[in-house]
């Protein structure tokens, strides 16, 4: 099957099966995930190789475009006004749920210790694409709005991504092979520091440029995301002799160009919206195309079980970070349940240990389209269902008054 008919049949199938999941109220990407799987060379082997040779890039792309709509968001002010809750959230649960991976990785999946790190970092973030329209569904209703908990939960979760990423792209840019050396964790820092640098003056340089052509929007976009390629670029060329993290760089100059042109950013996140349209498709459709069904039978239990293990990590450390709020017992339950969701950032990180040659990256894959699987259908469900049980309605309460 030729390039152009594979992907025919990839969109059209991504989009009908993610209308269908939009119907029964689920999670639109867990359709181009399931298209992805039913059409990838495990079963009806549909989509050609040249789709599957590029998958790589595509994913890149995918995540660039993550990347630069979260930084052309990240308002460190706004956030700061959530309160200390929201950044108790942004790094709390994911940290408690990236320990578990690490001894749930080494003592159930026999994984060794930085594998397992790299899986507990891929894992542990809560997915803005099922999260966010949800909360803004549940502001709209007037629920929580009392205690601005629709608005802190998007807060943390925007931050927490970031927070995921950068962790991610520190690590996998200490090490080109998958053996944790522990002399080798001062280059930790040394990639968020280089990262943010190259970011910000790039970020500061575009700007000025921006501004003395006053360039159109469309140049605008292609600058941003021509930048955003050669930071990736950068990262291959000197990752042998020093560590450096592009992802982190191409976050922090979005940052930077919202802080310094707040009405052109907002313009520049709409555009990427729409490139995301598209990107979405690929990217889930990619990831369910390498799910290896061999490598997952003889191991589903084990996948299953860690996962829940890990999220119940997870859900002690909401409680925790939400320990000293003024929420009560039930609203503090609804932000538990509300932060299980997997989708997005693993479907972006989860199949780059694969192509970096860490040798459980097919095994670690797996784990995250399992995740994406259980958690963003049933993560999805639990929000709409428990919100008008755990949360406070204020209109309804005045009504009663």
């Amino acid at each position: 099957m030729n390039f152009l008919t594979s992907l025919a049949i990839i969109i059209i199938s991504a989009l009908l099966l993610s209308s269908v999941c939009r119907k029964l109220k689920l999670p639109p990407l867990l359709g181009m995930l399931i298209t992805g799987i039913i059409l990838g060379p495990y079963l009806l082997d549909l989509i050609s190789p040249e789709i599957l040779d590029l998958s790589l890039e595509l994913r890149t792309l995918a995540l660039i475009i993550i990347l630069t709509r979260a930084g052309l968001s990240l308002n460190i002010s706004s956030l700061c006004q959530s309160g200390k809750s929201a950044i108790l959230l942004s790094f709390i649960p994911a940290s408690l749920e990236i320990l578990a991976y690490c001894l749930l990785g080494v003592f159930i999946l026999r994984l060794p210790l930085f594998e397992s790190l790299v899986l507990g970092t891929i894992m542990s973030a809560v997915s803005p694409a099922v999260l966010i329209p949800r909360m803004l569904k549940i502001k709209d209703l007037n629920f929580g709005n009392d205690k601005k908990i629709p608005e802190m939960m998007m807060a943390s979760v925007s931050l927490e991504s970031v927070f995921i990423i950068t962790l991610f792209a520190a690590l996998i840019g200490t090490s080109n092979s998958s053996y944790f050396d522990l002399s080798t964790i001062w280059q930790i820092p040394v990639a968020i520091i280089l990262g943010i640098l190259v970011g910000v003056l790039s970020g500061l340089i575009i700007n000025i440029i921006f501004k003395t052509f006053n360039f159109q929007i469309n140049f605008r976009v292609l600058t941003i995301l021509s930048v955003s390629f050669l930071f990736i670029a950068l990262e291959q060329l000197i990752g042998k002799w020093i560590s450096y993290a592009s992802f982190l760089s191409i976050i922090s100059m979005s940052a930077v160009l919202y802080k310094k042109d707040n009405v052109s950013a907002k313009e520049l996140s709409l555009k990427y919206k729409n490139l995301w349209f598209f990107a979405e498709i690929m990217l889930f459709v990619l990831i369910g195309a390498n799910l290896d069904f061999q490598n997952l039978n003889s191991s589903i239990a084990k996948i299953i079980l860690v996962i829940g293990f890990a999220l119940l990590f997870r859900m002690i450390g909401v409680l925790i970070s939400l320990y000293f709020s003024k929420l009560n017992n039930k609203e503090r339950i609804f932000c538990a349940l509300a932060f299980s969701p997997k989708a997005t950032v693993q479907a972006a990180l989860s199949a780059i240990p694969l192509s970096i040659g860490i040798s459980s990256g097919s095994l670690i894959l797996s784990i995250a389209v399992v995740a994406i699987i259980i958690t963003a259908p049933l993560g999805a469900l639990l929000i709409d269902f428990s919100y008008p049980k755990l949360l406070n309605n204020n209109l309804i309460s005045n009504n009663l008054n």
